[in-house]
């Protein structure tokens, strides 16, 4: 059981083919811990006293600082393209502002910064990402991402087993 407030935060368009990974791997994540899952993914995860708690939006925003600061463990999920050299890519990552050619794009490091300029919390922070093969207009992952997903699963529920043995 893990006793420090745990949250793992998966964004991506699930419209957009494999931009929609980080809700497949929440909702398998989901199943693991036994919960139930949302009837669709529009729908929120049900946040009960257990940690993890389990969000999916469709983009981060600045407005998501002040829910992190109450977390001491933060997992984002995501997908990349080929600029990342592996599949699934799992690593701690720190606050920095960072900008983006996208004006309304944030990253999970400049939310972070948020978090701990605004709030003065500084959670420890994750990233786990998994190669998109294909973004068409689908709900339907490729095969390629569909296989990617079971192990990105399994990455974080060892995440999730490393912090109930803290």
């Amino acid at each position: 059981m893990i006793s420090k407030p745990t949250l793992i935060i998966g964004y991506g368009n699930p419209d957009r083919q494999d931009d929609g990974v980080a809700w497949h791997v929440l909702a398998g994540i989901s199943q693991k811990l036994g919960r139930k899952l949302p009837a669709a993914w529009e729908d929120p995860f049900e946040i009960d006293q257990a940690y993890p708690h389990l969000i999916f939006q469709l983009q981060l925003n600045p407005e998501i600082a002040e829910t992190l600061s109450a977390y001491s463990n933060i997992c984002f999920v995501d997908a990349h393209t080929g600029n990342i050299p592996n599949d699934i890519q799992f690593g701690e990552i720190s606050s920095g502002f960072q900008t983006s050619p996208f004006t309304h794009h944030i990253t999970a490091e400049s939310v972070l910064a948020l978090t701990q300029s605004l709030y003065h919390a500084k959670p420890n922070a994750y990233m786990l990402s998994v190669r998109g093969y294909a973004f068409g207009f689908t709900q339907d992952l490729s095969p390629q991402t569909a296989f990617l997903t079971a192990i990105a699963i399994n990455k974080g529920m060892d995440w999730l087993a490393g912090l109930a043995e803290e």
